[in-house]
């Protein structure tokens, strides 16, 4: 290596180092300093193996911090086999993504899972491996160059909660090497099992109820959160430490970007709790992250912590983590609310639930969301519905029947996911538009419906775009693809329900979206496609600043504001089917007099009494000139 290149290690080390060792003092005590030896020299072999192209995007990122924040910023996410078949068909499908204004595109799992029921392709048996039927990592390295051409990061799931059984760590542990049991938290009989029972959750209660599953092999039961072929990982060990760090240096120097961190709320254990959102996942994020910044600067981090307001926003960091662990985590809370006052036709609860968050550090970002590859679980807290004089359970239960299409009058097609009658606990899986009401207005022939319903679509996108972060668009929403009818025929899938909203892009109908925009398709898909160009032109939904809820003088309205440093900006979302009348004082008050709406392109006199929201609106205010 060059004499510049030994300078800009050892500058990068001397800033982000001692954090390093910080974090893992607090994890691995007097072994921290033999580990951040380790850690060392795992990054500098890393750095040292860096393309020139990537160092070249490292140096761009360095001079733009703020690139996750910046309102040109849009996501994407899609399976790769069911987008375009390979890796190499996804990079033929580029021009359709540029079109939408994609700027950042998750891949749902790649990495080589198990063979046969793997959760979807999350129990991975080779992090260093590229499913089989999707390609080679030589194909992977191919597309993300293909797509930094473009001006597009790519996304890939890491699993650091556990491996598939397959994994050759589990291999080696059953085979009887101690190095690779320390691996895995292991009991010999139900005495610890039982002991923490006591109070963990169950995630797939239906079809993998408990969390430890007997081993055979192994001689000993084996920590199974998720199923029984997914075994946990023992971060406690740092060996797993600098194995998951070196895995996620590999995947940097392929390319990738951003790496998602599949189920990163479970990774530390601790007796006489849910073994979720412990203390020692920051601090190991925070040791991963830092690590990260010497080796790869332009990789980020994104939390999957689909975890409570409290419990969120540590793992983008507060107190001594502040900002130094995740670059960005989910904002399941906003999803789910939308949801719940869509149903409702009432925000009231949704200014409570957003109300409770505190700022985020401003050097971070949300992914917002409508719809993912996963269910909606009914996150809405007995406190906050009570605030509003809602009983919890009974609106969750409501929320549960109205998108399963079991409340009179509703417009929705989804199905239960994981009933778990213990707790009364319903999730829902089903596609954007059958949730919003495209796919039964359509079976109804009313056009009135389908209005409605292409209206709903737009509604939620607005609101995701609008809200400040990384909006990241699911796959076919686009054009409102339905459920999937044919989800149960492949007899990998007929037990989860979920596959229903994972369907194979409908390349066809994109096309007929393209060549008819007066079809329900063409319509949103033009539609979004002006959101996405009104969002990056206004400054004003930088991710550093916060949207605040502001009041709402009628619950069918939901108000947010953001305070700009180029000025103010106010939100306003109809999330009903009747237009409502709003006094012209709540704008004015925060707008002046006059006002330029964005979205439609029109100027708005509030020099008035009342204006005119129309059902389903979506408007975007600043101050006029």
């Amino acid at each position: 290596m060059s004499g510049s290149a030994d300078t800009t290690f050892r500058l990068r080390w001397e800033r982000f180092g001692p954090e390093v060792e910080a974090a893992l003092s607090a994890l691995y005590g007097d072994r921290a300093a033999e580990v951040t030896e380790r850690v060392r020299g795992l990054v500098r072999a890393a750095f040292d193996a860096r393309p020139d192209d990537l160092r070249e995007l490292d140096e761009r990122r360095l001079l733009s911090p703020d690139w996750l924040q910046d309102p040109r910023q849009v996501g994407y996410v899609a399976y790769a086999d069911r987008f375009a078949g390979t890796l190499a068909g996804v990079g033929e499908r580029l021009d359709h993504l540029a079109g939408l204004g994609v700027t950042y595109l998750h891949l749902m799992p790649l990495l080589r899972p198990r063979p046969g029921a793997n959760d979807g392709g999350y129990a991975v048996m080779d992090y260093r491996a590229v499913r089989e039927d999707l390609g080679t990592m030589d194909d992977l390295r191919a597309l993300t160059a293909r797509l930094r051409a473009r001006g597009i990061s790519l996304e890939v799931d890491l699993v650091l909660n556990h491996v598939a059984a397959e994994h050759e760590w589990a291999r080696r542990a059953r085979a009887g090497e101690p190095r690779y049991r320390d691996y895995f938290l292991t009991f010999e009989d139900r005495t610890g099992p039982d002991a923490y029972e006591r109070t963990l959750p169950e995630v797939f209660p239906d079809f993998a109820p408990g969390n430890f599953t007997f081993d055979d092999q192994l001689g000993a039961w084996v920590w199974t959160t998720f199923n029984a072929w997914q075994w946990d990982v023992n971060w406690a060990n740092p060996d797993v430490f600098c194995e998951y760090l070196d895995i996620i240096c590999h995947l940097a120097n392929a390319g990738v970007e951003v790496l998602r961190l599949d189920a990163i709320a479970f990774i530390w254990k601790r007796l006489g709790t849910s073994c979720q959102n412990e203390p020692e996942v920051h601090h190991l994020t925070r040791a991963l992250r830092q690590a990260v910044r010497v080796a790869a600067p332009a990789v980020a981090f994104k939390a999957e912590a689909i975890v409570g307001p409290d419990d969120l926003l540590p793992y983008l960091g507060v107190g001594e983590h502040h900002g130094k662990v995740s670059d960005m985590a989910y904002h399941n809370s906003l999803m789910v609310q939308l949801w719940s006052c869509l149903a409702s036709r009432d925000t009231r609860l949704t200014e409570v639930a957003l109300g409770r968050f505190a700022p985020k550090p401003t050097t971070t970002t949300w992914g917002t969301y409508v719809r993912c590859h996963d269910d909606i679980g009914w996150a809405v807290t007995d406190a906050d519905a009570a605030a509003v004089g809602l009983d919890g359970f009974a609106h969750r239960a409501f929320l549960s029947d109205f998108y399963a299409g079991l409340t009179p009058g509703s417009f929705a097609r989804g199905l239960v996911f994981q009933h778990n009658p213990a707790t009364g606990d319903r999730r829902i899986s089903g596609s954007l538009a059958s949730l919003a009401g495209l796919e039964a207005a359509l079976e109804a022939g009313d056009p009135g419906r389908v209005a409605d319903a292409v209206a709903r679509v737009l509604l939620l996108h607005a609101v995701i775009l609008g809200f400040g972060g990384v909006p990241l668009l699911y796959m076919g929403d686009e054009i409102g693809m339905p459920n999937d009818a044919h989800w149960a025929d492949d007899p990998a899938h007929a037990d989860d329900n979920r596959w229903v909203h994972r369907p194979r892009m409908d390349w066809d109908a994109v096309a007929a979206a393209e060549a008819d925009p007066d079809s329900p398709s063409g319509r949103i898909l033009a539609g979004l496609r002006r959101l996405v160009a009104v969002r990056r032109a206004t400054p004003h939904l930088h991710a550093s600043v916060e949207s605040r809820v502001v009041p709402s003088p009628d619950p069918r309205l939901l108000l947010l504001r953001r305070d700009h440093p180029l000025g103010v900006m106010l939100q306003v979302y109809n999330v009903s089917e009747e237009e409502v009348r709003l006094p012209a004082a709540v704008l004015a008050d925060v707008l002046g007099p006059t006002a330029s709406e964005l979205l439609g392109g029109h100027a708005w006199n509030l020099a008035t009494d009342v204006v005119g929201v129309r059902p389903y609106a979506a408007l975007w205010f600043v101050p006029g000139p």
